[in-house]
């Protein structure tokens, strides 16, 4: 929205021939900003999807990371860049040093909000350690988007009693996500567990007829367990943030009332 466009729309609040409700849904819709000749920064994503929008590091130079992330950050508290490599890093660094990288998930990320109150109820499990790379990015994802996230790690149904002993701990979570290369077998026996929805994601861990992930994710989508969805392979972001969204849900007012 150019300054013009602004101008006129706050006019027009001011003399009453818009409303705010009506000012704030044309907002939701504003443009873009274009950044050079290879960005455009949707910048109220925040207001439609309640959460800015989050960078793809990976095909991008650091010089173009670096710049989107100082065009986002000067308008939010929280930015989030996924895949970014760490020689990448490096070379952003020097110039947004607040910007925390982390280097198991290769996520990258400003957050200055001060004590935010994050909710309970995300939890995130991987089958196994090499998994972790990808449960981490969707952890990340989850906590900055609002949510505390518990952690259980190493799983996997080749050692069944690793998982019922902490059965108690993962009926109380509200959303779980089954982070799970291989057979992908852990999603199908959470869900057959608990209450709460299960998002399966399937990573590219196992050998050769594993196919760097398809066998996991055709394995997940045949889940016979009520309740499991799947999201793409190593696919931790787009399942932390689906498990937010969910997280964030209010309860029903009988639930609530139960409290």
């Amino acid at each position: 929205m150019d300054d013009s466009r602004t101008r006129r729309l706050l006019e027009d609040v001011r003399s009453g021939t818009v409303t705010i409700d009506n000012a704030l849904e044309e907002m939701r819709r504003l443009p873009y900003e274009r950044i050079g000749d290879y960005a455009r920064l949707d910048h109220h994503r925040v207001l439609r999807c309640g959460f800015p929008e989050v960078v793809m590091g990976q095909g991008k130079t650091p010089e173009q990371i670096l710049e989107i992330m100082l065009h986002l950050s000067a308008r939010n508290p929280r930015v989030l860049a996924t895949r970014v490599a760490p020689e990448a890093y490096h070379a952003i660094h020097e110039r947004l040093p607040e910007a925390v990288y982390h280097p198991l998930s290769r996520c990258l990320v400003i957050d200055r909000e001060d004590n935010p109150q994050r909710r309970p109820g995300v939890l995130v499990m991987t089958a196994g350690t090499a998994d972790l790379s990808v449960a981490e990015e969707a952890s990340l994802t989850a906590g900055l988007m609002g949510s505390q996230v518990d952690r259980l790690v190493d799983v996997g149904v080749a050692g069944l009693h690793r998982l019922l002993s902490h059965l108690e701990r993962i009926q109380r979570a509200r959303v779980i996500v089954v982070v799970a290369g291989m057979d992908g077998a852990l999603a199908s026996v959470v869900g057959g567990l608990v209450s709460a929805p299960v998002i399966a994601v399937p990573t590219s861990v196992g050998y050769g007829a594993s196919f760097q992930g398809v066998a996991t994710l055709l394995a997940m989508l045949n889940s016979c367990a009520n309740g499991v969805a799947v999201v793409n392979i190593d696919n931790g972001f787009g399942a932390g943030y689906m498990a937010a969204l969910i997280n964030r849900l209010e309860p029903c007012a009988d639930e609530a009332a139960g409290e």
